[in-house]
C-alpha cells in the first residue's frame, strides 16, 4: 500500500537520481539492487530498509538524511 511517508521517499529517490543524472539501472547497477525494486520504491510501492536507504545514499553520494528533507529547486 501506498502512503504518503513513501510516496514523498520515493520522489526525493528520483529527484537525485535525475540530478546525478542517472538511470534506474545505472543507480541499481551503483547500489546493488534491481532496477524493478529501485522503479517500485520511487513509486512509492516498496517499505525502504534502512540499510538499503544507506546503499542508495552512498550510490548517489548523498547523506541519507538528505532523503527526509525537504528539496528545494
Amino acid at each position: 500500500m501506498k502512503t504518503k511517508r513513501r510516496i514523498q521517499f520515493g520522489r526525493r529517490l528520483r529527484f537525485y537520481r535525475l540530478e546525478k543524472e542517472l538511470t534506474q539501472e545505472k543507480l541499481g547497477n551503483l547500489s546493488g539492487l534491481h532496477m524493478g525494486y529501485i522503479s517500485s520504491v520511487e513509486r512509492g510501492e516498496r517499505n525502504v530498509s534502512l540499510e538499503n536507504i544507506w546503499k542508495l545514499a552512498d550510490s548517489l553520494e548523498i547523506s541519507p538524511a538528505q532523503f527526509f528533507e525537504p528539496i528545494t529547486i
